[in-house]
């Protein structure tokens, strides 16, 4: 059996103040596992691609610990909505709207994301 690597000619994009910002080829995430993507303003974002092929965008820096690590987190559910739990303190973060579950007075930006 041979193993042919996903090709594709979709890119991610995300939604910023200027427009669509193309992050990275639809190819470089894998289901389950986050990529950390430089903006043009100087902030990271952290991509995800679930199994079911949607895709989601979070700011990569964890706001408890300040450490850009979110794109390292792990990926799950609580009650149907996706989240990642971050690597360092482990808060999850709601990959939708960017709240936090576990303190409700934190968040983290969430942007739209496509595949175009």
């Amino acid at each position: 059996m041979t193993l042919a690597v996903e090709t594709t000619d979709l890119k991610v994009q995300l939604r910023v103040a200027e427009g669509w910002f193309t992050a990275c080829d639809l190819s470089v995430l894998t289901p389950g596992r986050g990529v950390a993507a430089l903006l043009p303003d100087g902030r990271q974002v952290a991509l995800f691609r679930d199994r079911a092929d949607r895709l989601y965008a979070v700011d990569n820096r964890d706001p408890f610990t300040g450490a850009a690590v979110l794109s390292r987190g792990l990926t799950g559910t609580h009650a149907g909505r996706p989240f990642v739990a971050s690597p360092l303190l482990k808060q999850r973060f709601d990959l939708v709207s960017g709240q936090c579950l576990d303190d409700a007075e934190v968040r983290v930006a969430a942007y739209e994301v496509r595949a175009a």
